[in-house]
């Protein structure tokens, strides 16, 4: 599709272990267009978070074609795929990946620094505002909750205002109510954005929120709600 912002073709990813080859993805097919919300759900070991890292450019497919914004990443040499993934990619990681000697805020600024943006402190708080963390600038992430940790982690992927979002687990270890909290959130400066999410969950109502629902199953993505929520729900 000419219009999809992720455009994904015959990926596959083998790797070669103790026991042979191993095959984590088998030809992964489909599209998405701005705004677009999807879920991938499926049982542990099922490839999720491998074909999360390779959206991202993070991993590199054995074979097949990933488009992100109409780039062809793995055309693309490695410094030349990490400036798409700068300009046009956030990432929510299932260990938040915060840095523990930085503030929320310098955690919040350092994609912008890194992408020489001289507005990145004004905009990294009102980033935190938008999060409900005008309060905690100056705070470091070992004296936030896990809330608030969450908080700055999305606030640090929604601040370059990326055209797609990828998202592992991102309520895995927050409790329900948290989780809920945080999820809305998410969606809500999706809708903002205009921003194509795709997240990795194992919550069936999380997955339910979202516009679109994948079930990965030993590596092949079948589309289908039903499905995938009795794959999580299992």
């Amino acid at each position: 599709m000419s219009d999809s912002i992720v455009s994904v073709e015959k990926v596959c990813k083998t790797v070669e272990d103790s026991t042979g080859r191993l095959q984590i993805l088998r030809d992964v097919d489909f599209a998405l267009s701005a705004g677009e919300t999807a879920a991938i759900v499926g049982a542990s070991g099922s490839g999720k978070s491998t074909l999360l890292s390779i959206l991202a450019g993070l991993d590199v497919p054995s074979r097949g074609t990933v488009r992100i914004a109409g780039a062809d990443m793995f055309s693309l040499d490695e410094d030349a795929r990490a400036a798409v993934r700068a300009r046009s990619v956030g990432f929510v990681f299932q260990s938040l990946q915060l840095l523990g000697n930085l503030t929320a805020i310098e955690n919040v600024m350092l994609p912008l620094e890194l992408a020489g943006r001289p507005d990145a402190r004004a905009a990294a708080a009102r980033m935190l505002e938008r999060v409900g963390l005008g309060g905690r600038l100056k705070s470091y992430p070992k004296v936030l909750s896990g809330g608030e940790q969450q908080r700055v982690a999305l606030a640090r992927a929604f601040v370059v205002q990326p055209v797609l979002l990828l998202a592992d687990e991102p309520t895995g270890s927050l409790d329900y109510a948290t989780g809920e909290t945080i999820m809305a959130l998410m969606l809500a400066l999706n809708q903002e954005q205009g921003t194509t999410l795709v997240l990795v969950t194992h919550d069936r109502g999380i997955a339910a929120r979202c516009s679109r629902v994948f079930t990965m199953e030993a590596g092949r993505l079948r589309e289908g709600a039903q499905a995938a929520v009795a794959t999580a729900a299992g």
